[in-house]
């Protein structure tokens, strides 16, 4: 841990090095003196990392959010079992002051952390509705470390927890001014819509000059939970009321099933039930007219027939001498 800090110490001092020989390179050709205290004043660093046993959606959301801001660090993936609170020891660590981190439940519901480290707020999201980058149907591209246009709905005015919410995307996914690894324009936009009580996110080229927009990715829904007074924790500020954990959405799904096959074996014995056992009413007379060939009688329906035979007994037989 010792050696891994002074590597990091070691790699910044080097970063601040060069930037200020490209500020004195800049400067003696412009012919300004403009301090280097000057040149980038919004020193916003965001950590981008997740926890262990993450699903393959939720790196690849990770790793393209880690191309799109130039300003995010990196690390190793995270061990929640340790506890929660060491996100704010590991930015600590990196010298970063928001944080994005993904966790993932039953390796399928993927959770995100909004958090301004270390004093708050943060927020929690269920991500529904993933589309990474790397999706054909995505065919916008634009220029890595390009600045981004933040577009926001008439929403994020309207409600108090969403104007918070506003601040914090505003401090997390803009690209400061002047940042070593920005580019100095802008060619993409970043949406955020609130849509059925979700913040929808989507990120567009921008084409020409006249507003012709192509997405880029990725694409996400963000379905708000909790939003915390600390940093990944603390007092609730906001709990969203129309929310449904998947487990409980789950749970629904399978009672309806249950219903649906209740029902099915409710019809089929309500249909033995309503089955007639005759088929249609018969008349007693008809049998007097129901024959039965003496051939074809079985049991007592023998009794019922005599036949007459073609000779007679020995015993009645008369004989007639002429």
């Amino acid at each position: 841990m010792v050696k891994r800090k002074a590597q990091e110490i070691l790699n910044r001092h080097k970063r601040r090095r060069k930037t200020k020989q490209a500020a004195d390179e800049t400067n003696k050709t412009s012919g300004k003196s403009v301090q280097l205290s000057n040149a980038w004043i919004n020193k916003q660093r965001v950590l981008v990392f997740a926890a262990r046993g993450v699903s393959y959606r939720g790196r690849h959301l990770m790793l393209d959010l880690r191309t799109l801001m130039p300003h995010s660090k990196e690390d190793v993936k995270m061990n929640a079992r340790a506890g929660m609170s060491q996100i704010n020891e590991i930015c600590d660590m990196k010298n970063c002051n928001k944080c994005i981190f993904f966790e993932c439940r039953k390796k399928k519901d993927l959770f995100m952390w909004c958090s301004n480290v270390p004093h708050g707020p943060s927020a929690k999201f269920l991500i529904e509705n993933l589309h990474t980058m790397s999706e054909l149907k995505l065919t916008g591209n634009c220029l890595r470390g390009a600045r981004p246009i933040l577009s926001f709905g008439k929403e994020f005015d309207e409600e108090p927890h969403y104007q918070l919410l506003k601040e914090l995307f505003i401090q997390i996914f803009s690209t400061p001014n002047l940042h070593p690894k920005s580019q100095p324009f802008f060619d993409h936009i970043y949406t955020f819509s609130v849509l059925d009580n979700r913040i929808w996110f989507r990120n567009y080229q921008i084409l020409e000059e006249d507003g012709s927009l192509v997405e880029i990715g990725p694409r996400f829904c963000l379905n708000l939970i909790r939003i915390f007074k600390g940093s990944i924790g603390g007092p609730t500020l906001y709990e969203n009321p129309k929310y449904v954990s998947p487990n409980e959405q789950r749970r629904i799904l399978k009672k309806q099933l249950a219903v649906k096959f209740q029902q099915r074996k409710e019809a089929v014995q309500g249909r033995e039930e309503r089955r007639l056992t005759e088929t249609y009413k018969m008349d007693t007379l008809d049998e007097v007219f129901h024959t039965i060939r003496p051939e074809d009688a079985k049991g007592s329906e023998k009794l019922t027939f005599f036949r007459k035979t073609a000779t007679t007994p020995k015993h009645k037989r008369t004989t007639s001498k002429k």
